[in-house]
């Protein structure tokens, strides 16, 4: 192989291992043109990398971005800088764009910086989700306690109460009724709440999640969704999900029936049932060196009014709820139920567009698979 077979060979090497990076990386000549772009550079910009090259990477950031100045900064000190919770969003980029960046010279091209891009989204909604595990396991000491304390008492207010409308009056016996059914409602409530106390490792086993979707779908078209349009966008290729297959019908059915009741009588109501691929998502075991991967992405959409953005880092959390009627412990179920499977969830809402997406590990054959190609482009 000569010189010149060697160097195209090492080219194509390290174009294939830029493309291979799970963050944008962009490379920005002396003009401040955008010289190279790698594939998830292509997906953040919104734009394939000849079309990139004709602009300047100030086309494509706000107006007085701090970016430009560390450009500046790099290129006059010879050397690499980092800068953490840069927001660069804007109608371009879209919202909450909020990305770590290190910015370094290039020393075979002189005036010339590379530039990656670490966005802040991912590892800001793990951080929440540790969260609302901590807050479901709150609530399961309160469970516990009221399964001894109220449920007990309340046998007796509704034995006492059928005893009273064998004697009262016609006109007194609804009143005795009511007092059976309220107490029917709050024993319910507190059934609810017990299932987080239940602390039994999940029997999970190798899913089919197109199968869960199909049947949570089915049983949503036969009920409270019959009138609302519910589509698919699967990846046919996706391997089996490691977790317990009721439960996950628990958490779908959940999920698809938030999304009917957020669309509620509108005309051109919709909800999108999406499967996809997504390596280089790990996340840390606490108090272990172990990292989990959750390459399986399943999400929830519909195109509801949207969840109001105060209540959006608290959706997770017990007794939180828009609805007139609710308990608030639903999306709490759900997150408790995805963190026992060592999975993630997040909400992502903007008006006429809300989804709930759920990241979760692959069945170990599966993950041993992924181990042998990083990449994830063999499967």
């Amino acid at each position: 192989m000569d010189k010149g077979q060697a160097d195209q060979t090492g080219g194509a090497v390290a174009m294939a291992v830029l493309n291979a990076i799970q963050n944008p990386v962009v490379m920005v000549d002396e003009a401040g043109l955008i010289a190279f772009a790698n594939w998830e550079a292509e997906a953040f910009f919104g734009a394939s990398a000849s079309h990139l090259a004709r602009y300047k990477i100030s086309t494509f950031i706000p107006f007085g971005s701090p970016l430009l100045a560390l450009i500046d900064q790099v290129r006059e000190r010879k050397a690499p800088v980092n800068e953490y919770r840069v927001d660069l969003s804007s109608p371009r980029l879209g919202q909450d764009k909020l990305v770590d960046l290190y910015v370094a010279p290039l020393v075979s091209e002189p005036g010339s910086v590379v530039i990656v891009f670490q966005e802040r989204s991912m590892a800001d909604k793990i951080d929440r989700q540790l969260t609302h595990r901590a807050a479901a396991r709150s609530v399961t000491g309160l469970a516990s306690m009221l399964a001894h304390e109220i449920k007990n008492p309340l046998s007796g207010i509704r034995g006492a109460a059928q005893l009273l409308e064998q004697s009262v009056v016609d006109d007194d016996r609804s009143l005795t009724r009511l007092i059976c059914d309220e107490t029917d409602r709050i024993v319910s409530l507190v059934d609810r709440m017990e299932v987080f106390s239940d602390e039994r490792p999940v029997d999970r086993v190798p899913v089919n999640i197109h199968s869960v979707l199909d049947h949570v779908k089915a049983g949503a078209k036969a009920g409270f969704a019959r009138h609302i349009r519910i589509t698919e966008s699967y990846d046919p290729s996706l391997p089996a999900v490691y977790a317990n297959r009721d439960q996950l019908v628990q958490v779908f059915l959940n999920l698809v029936k938030n999304a009917a009741e957020a669309v509620g009588d509108r005309q051109d109501g919709e909800i999108l049932l999406t499967t996809a691929y997504r390596p280089g998502i790990r996340l840390s075991v606490a108090g272990t060196r172990e990292k989990i991967s959750l390459p399986l992405e399943f999400c929830v959409q519909d195109n509801g009014p949207g969840v109001p953005a105060d209540l959006l880092p608290h959706l997770f959390d017990p007794f939180i709820t828009t609805k007139t009627n609710g308990s608030g412990l639903g999306l709490a179920l759900v997150a408790k139920i995805i963190g026992d499977h060592g999975g993630i969830i997040e909400c992502d809402s903007q008006n006429n567009k809300t989804t709930f997406r759920v990241l979760m590990p692959a069945s170990k054959d599966a993950s041993a698979e992924d181990a042998a190609n990083p990449t994830g482009t063999s499967r």
